[in-house]
């Protein structure tokens, strides 16, 4: 069955005719800004799930030392109730990112862009074992993005590994995202977008899987965006009591 769902996943690559401007919410894409520029965001999750809700609050701070290079750190917060369980806040596990962009081909209103991606994933949180917010144990990400971008549409991919070598939450991820500007090109830049979102997640270990789908939408203005996705579960084989219900996510980001 998670094979089925493998498939059909890439087969939505080669088959989807959707149409997206603007940085996605819950994925991620290649497309960068000029070199020295720092961008300062923020994205907010609101995670509801069987064992408990969780917040999640990152100040994310991005440099591009150029422009097909990216290095960051994220500071996050996480607020946790766990049922029948403890409950408080405190530091998350801090995680460094950086990218690198290899590929790149231009034309007229579109470009096709590839980038490396690493995101390091620091022991400094609480062991909430919560994927991606608060585990307390080292573990690596290593993956591929790519991205197709018009000015009518965008799509884009990312395949990667994240590994935990003393833990059990070893995933192989796959998103794909769709996105559609609702207004045309304007200067001085204005958009409000569409974004449809997909992440495949298999846990190696613990044979869980799921498939999530966030419908997202964003406004941006000049040089700031506010986003705004919920995400729920279409496929969720995970163990009883640790499902996920659904996340919120809301952001912010300032370029300058």
């Amino acid at each position: 069955m998670k094979t089925y769902y493998w498939l059909l996943a890439l087969l939505l690559v080669t088959t989807t005719k959707m149409v997206a401007q603007g940085p996605p919410i819950t994925a991620d894409k290649p497309i960068m800004l000029g070199g020295g520029s720092f961008t300062t965001k923020t994205l907010t999750e609101i995670r509801k799930t069987e064992r408990g809700t969780f917040v999640y609050v990152p100040l994310m701070l991005h440099f591009l030392p150029s422009s097909n290079s990216l290095v960051a750190v994220h500071l996050p917060y996480i607020n946790y109730d766990i049922e029948n369980g403890a409950s408080g806040s405190s530091l998350a596990d801090i995680k460094i990112l950086g990218k690198y962009q290899f590929f790149r081909k231009d034309a007229t209103g579109k470009t096709f862009r590839v980038v490396a991606k690493t995101l390091q994933n620091l022991p400094t949180g609480e062991a909430l074992d919560v994927m991606e917010l608060s585990t307390g144990k080292y573990s690596g990400y290593y993956g591929i993005v790519a991205g197709y971008e018009t000015l009518k549409y965008g799509i884009s991919n990312e395949v990667g590994y994240n590994w935990m070598p003393d833990g059990t939450l070893d995933e192989f991820r796959y998103k794909l995202g769709f996105g559609l500007p609702l207004l045309k090109p304007q200067y001085p830049n204005k958009q409000i977008n569409l974004y449809f979102e997909y992440t495949n997640s298999w846990l190696v270990e613990r044979d869980w899987y799921q498939l999530l789908y966030a419908q997202g939408i964003q406004y941006a203005r000049k040089n700031i965006t506010f986003d705004l996705a919920v995400q729920v579960p279409l496929v969720n084989d995970v163990d009883a009591g640790r499902k996920l219900r659904q996340s919120i996510f809301l952001g912010t980001r300032f370029t300058f």
